[in-house]
């Protein structure tokens, strides 16, 4: 079978189909798929199934409630929901209203889910009433105490918070204001956004410690979406299954918008679980994987334990971490896959490079791919790719000449147009002349591939999700018995990566188990430090200038792990 020939019919079907979609909104994007494919399924879950139709029918229905609670134009939503059916047409609704969407991280805790509540600003949030066994509603009580009486002192922007599920309470109910819209309700005139209005601010980690929120508009998304289908050559009707949340560029633009381009569905799982998600395979005809390397190990592992009917696979993408050649080679004879993709990108520049289809196994293990084919999605200056990349020296911000290693940078239509409310932290991602800073080091190999050798910025990935080592130490210092607290990251099997702390007692009597117990009330569960070493502040590794050298600290919990 010729790969690159099927990706290269399908790309030309895409652009054969979608002349002028770059002048439309998302939802004007969702109601041309559903001419062609309305009675397809567009959402698969176990327990309830959308099609394209009945995503714009509920999507009318979330609208007129959003407008009943005083939501305009402009307004921003945000939605704190594990990976529901009901999420989609809620998020589309969102966007038909010409408002912003704001996903918010489910596994953040309190304190962190009272930052982004209140640095939003949110005039509406729909949330689950428990998520992964958490009492949100008690956390709600404890963040903003009048909110059942829409009394919002400590929010001062938004008006209401609705509880998806588990609550009768009229006041706070969203199937209560879901129910109260009349039967043939419709979308107000003039709401329709724009290609370039904000479409939805997705929080990631920065170094700066607090999450930011990235903004994207109706046209980077669409971009983004396009391009995602365009370079991996979807089929039509692809099936993608993934427990990826939506609330992150993976899930939302590989997943959810890219399928829309080809009649497709995604099958969405609310948490990873291996052995769900290969039953879920075979029981829904699903053609593509969606993960991370961690994932995609613990799902060769189950696979190893249990017989799944895995017939209807083509394909499987596998990003955000480096994936040794020995788990592709797995993947390919376990699953029995066509195709395997890796792939780079950012929360605020969406997928940059990736993997080609028909690409060995040699260099899907090894590299990041090549700057990723645009198709429609692409300008004329960028010859047909999504973004231009360029290397700098991360220390003098010179471009350095091709073959180099330097920090990477971006430009192209799918970047984001900043961290919202934050102008400081957004002028630092952008060079002056324009260029978006991604942190990362990197070559292009002669054969146009990328390849990563490290980070020019401390965050790091954990499980998927971003992590700054600023926030953790912040954190950690506010423990009485921690005078000074440094995380570095360290390989982890299961993790990708791990943050690991060197501590400076101000306590003696302070132990591993209060530094963990303090820690892990406070942080999400891939935030939390594998290890916790104790040094004395003169052992330090210090320049001349008195700043701690972390890459010391890293050696030292390598000779230790090794020992």
């Amino acid at each position: 079978m010729n790969l690159s020939a099927l990706a290269t019919g399908a790309r030309a079907a895409l652009e054969a189909r979608h002349p002028e979609w770059t002048q439309w909104s998302l939802d004007s994007y969702l109601a041309f798929a559903a001419r062609d494919y309305g009675d397809r399924q567009l959402v698969i879950t176990d327990d309830k199934t959308l099609t394209y139709d009945e995503v714009i029918a509920d999507k009318v229905r979330n609208a007129a409630a959003l407008r009943s609670l005083g939501v305009r134009r402009g307004d921003r939503v945000g939605i704190l929901m594990t990976n529901h059916a009901d999420v989609v047409p809620l998020i589309f609704a969102i966007w038909s209203l010409g408002c912003i969407a704001v996903p918010f991280n489910t596994l953040y805790r309190r304190d962190e889910l009272a930052y982004v509540l209140k640095q939003s600003g949110c005039a509406v949030v729909v949330a689950m009433a428990a998520i992964f066994g958490r009492d949100m509603l008690a956390e709600f009580d404890e963040i903003e105490p009048g909110w059942r009486r829409r009394d919002f002192s400590q929010l001062p922007e938004m008006n209401a918070l609705l509880i998806f599920e588990g609550t009768s309470d009229p006041v706070t109910s969203w199937p209560h204001q879901l129910a109260a819209q009349p039967a043939a309700a419709e979308l107000p005139q003039g709401s329709e956004a724009s290609p370039s209005d904000p479409a939805i601010i997705m929080y990631t980690s920065g170094t700066t410690g607090s999450p930011k929120g990235a903004v994207h508009t109706h046209d980077s998304l669409l971009r983004a979406g396009y391009c995602n289908a365009f370079h991996h050559g979807f089929e039509d009707g692809r099936r993608a299954v993934f427990s990826l949340p939506l609330y992150h560029t993976y899930g939302l633009v590989t997943g959810l918008l890219s399928g829309l381009l080809t009649g497709g569905s995604i099958i969405v799982l609310p948490r990873f679980d291996p052995a769900r998600l290969l039953a879920a395979i075979g029981r829904h005809k699903a053609t593509w994987i969606l993960a991370v390397p961690t994932m995609t190990a613990a799902l060769l592992e189950e696979t190893a334990k249990n017989d799944y009917d895995l017939s209807s696979l083509r394909a499987i993408h596998s990003a955000a971490a480096p994936t040794p050649t020995w788990v592709w080679q797995k993947i390919q004879t376990t699953f029995g896959v066509e195709e395997v993709f890796t792939s780079y990108g950012q929360t605020e520049t969406s997928m940059v490079t990736c993997t080609q289809s028909g690409d060995p196994l040699e260099v899907v293990s090894v590299t990041q791919g090549i700057i990723a084919l645009a198709g429609v999605a692409g300008i004329s200056e960028l010859e047909g790719q999504i973004a231009a990349l360029r290397i700098m020296d991360p220390e003098t911000g010179k471009v350095l000449p091709p073959g180099s290693t330097g920090e990477l940078c971006a430009k192209g239509p799918t970047a984001t147009i900043g961290y919202f409310r934050k102008p400081e932290e957004t002028a630092a991602l952008f060079t002056e002349d324009g260029w978006l800073k991604m942190g990362d080091l990197g070559r292009f190999r002669d054969d146009g591939n990328l390849l990563l050798v490290g980070r020019s910025k401390e965050v790091f990935k954990s499980r998927g999700e971003l992590v700054a080592p600023k926030e953790i130490e912040e954190i950690l210092t506010t423990h009485p018995g921690i005078a000074q607290a440094f995380v570095i990251a360290m390989p982890d099997e299961r993790s990708g990566e791990c943050g690991c702390a060197w501590i400076v007692k101000a306590d003696p009597a302070l132990c591993e188990d209060d530094v963990r117990g303090f820690l892990e009330t406070r942080v999400a569960r891939y935030k939390m430090v594998r290890d916790v070493w104790f040094i004395a502040e003169e052992d330090l590794p210090r320049t001349g200038t008195g700043k701690i050298q972390k890459m010391h600290l890293r050696e030292r919990a390598e000779a230790l792990l090794s020992g």
